[in-house]
């Protein structure tokens, strides 16, 4: 839960950088084959010159723990866009706030990332007053992020009393 609450953090001081999966696992691949030739390379010239032939499987074992801490980070990250979940909770709070106005309610909402930087929206509004999708919509404008945008609105039905 702490490494979530990290990575929570880290998206919310950088809004403008979005990390794009692919570009992060060729990154990643490359970085690590530098990194386990240079380990390589240590060991076998530890081994050379200070006799100690325990460091190639050592430093075989620190890559092999390096790589695998890294390609679990990723594959938490990728797995929470696979999974849909919510891309950012301050604009869902943001949605909310600019739609749940004049009694309007939101009964249904998904938020989920469709690309770098771009989120898809379905939001389901029960209103007293209903007005059109595109009314709601222009509510959203000035959200950056929101690249498709799905609004159905529902009249409030009062049962008789």
């Amino acid at each position: 839960m702490n490494e979530q609450h990290e990575d929570e953090h880290e998206h919310h001081h950088d809004h403008h950088h979005h990390h794009d999966h692919n570009l992060r696992a060729a990154y990643l691949h490359v970085l690590a084959d530098a990194m386990t030739s240079v380990l390589a390379i240590g060991a076998l010239l530890t081994g050379r010159f200070f006799g100690w032939t325990w460091m190639d499987p050592v430093m075989g074992i620190v890559g092999a723990l390096v790589i695998a801490h890294w390609s679990l980070r990723l594959l938490r990250n990728a797995g929470a866009v696979l999974l849909d979940t919510v891309v950012d909770p301050q604009l869902a709070a943001r949605i909310r706030t600019k739609l749940e106005v004049d009694g309007d309610q939101i009964s249904d909402l998904h938020l989920w990332r469709v690309g770098p930087g771009h989120a898809a929206l379905i939001a389901a509004i029960v209103s007293d007053q209903p007005r059109s999708p595109e009314s709601y919509k222009a509510r959203l404008a000035d959200l950056d992020g929101l690249s498709h945008i799905t609004i159905e609105v529902h009249p409030c039905t009062h049962p008789a009393g």
